[in-house]
């Protein structure tokens, strides 16, 4: 028997969308170096979005309560993108936008339609919130995946020198919520 045939008989875990604890980073740190091998970040990193904006912050996880996938997100300036794995000390307080840090699902169990879910549960609750926008830097070649969640390409000006640290291939996007 090969791996995809017995992957392919093997029930996949009840997975389900939560809000991210503390506990929860170690896994999250794990899932994202599956992810974003080209793009380290710290826990550190991450434990400071969660203490900065919790509400943002969700994992995808299984019945073991194991990290399967997560969500980061947290208001931002818009036509702005953080640095990659820099703390930053607050959130700006003109924020104008909603800024989608980062979206990983463990290679294991893509597929699923867990992204749409949580994009969408992050869009409704963000625009009750009253945002009018969530921005994102799409990196790994994943534009077209953004594209088909309501993303759409931006190009704002000096936006190509603030994305040089994410790759050749990181593009600005927006989705606009109202």
């Amino acid at each position: 028997m090969d791996l995809q045939q017995s992957r392919a008989e093997q029930p996949m875990p009840a997975l389900n969308w939560r809000a991210m604890r503390e506990s929860d980073l170690d896994g999250v740190v794990l899932v994202a170096q599956k992810s974003f091998p080209d793009h380290p970040e710290e826990r550190a990193c991450f434990a400071n979005r969660l203490d900065l904006n919790p509400n943002g912050c969700f994992v995808l996880a299984d019945d073991q309560d194991t990290v399967k996938g997560y969500l980061v997100s947290y208001p931002w300036m818009r036509n702005m993108a953080p640095a990659l794995n820099v703390l930053i000390d607050a959130i700006p307080a003109d924020a104008d936008s909603y800024y989608l840090h980062d979206l990983a699902i463990d290679p294991d169990v893509r597929g699923g339609g867990h992204t749409r879910t949580v994009i969408e549960k992050l869009a409704e609750q963000v625009k009750a919130d009253g945002w009018p926008r969530v921005s994102l830097v799409a990196v790994n070649n994943a534009t077209g995946f953004w594209n088909r969640n309501g993303f759409e390409v931006q190009n704002p000006e000096g936006m190509a020198e603030k994305l040089a640290s994410y790759g050749d291939d990181a593009r600005y996007m927006e989705r606009p919520l109202v």
